[in-house]
């Protein structure tokens, strides 16, 4: 699925919801769903776009921390192995 809107960019949809503008107008003009509006909402509600950064380089370190210790478990889980077996 492609993302059609930068974080940034939803951010500033609220924004100008949140300004008075309607939410249906806003869906037509930016072309998106109104269930799509308020999943926005719900991700994005009462950030800056400042804030959104931020939030994108942290998941993005909480992913290579994943991986990280997805591997460190592979390799103790490959010692164990090996340490059990008898010689």
């Amino acid at each position: 699925m492609k993302k059609r809107f930068i974080d940034e960019q939803s951010i500033q949809m609220l924004k100008e919801q949140e300004a008075g503008e309607k939410t249906a107008d806003l869906c037509r003009r930016y072309g998106i769903s109104q269930g799509t509006f308020y999943k926005y909402k719900s991700k994005y509600g009462g950030m800056e776009p400042s804030d959104a950064a931020r939030l994108r380089t942290l998941e993005n370190e909480n992913g290579r921390l994943k991986k990280l210790l997805a591997e460190q478990m592979l390799d103790a889980a490959a010692m164990k192995e090996l340490l059990a077996k008898k010689w």
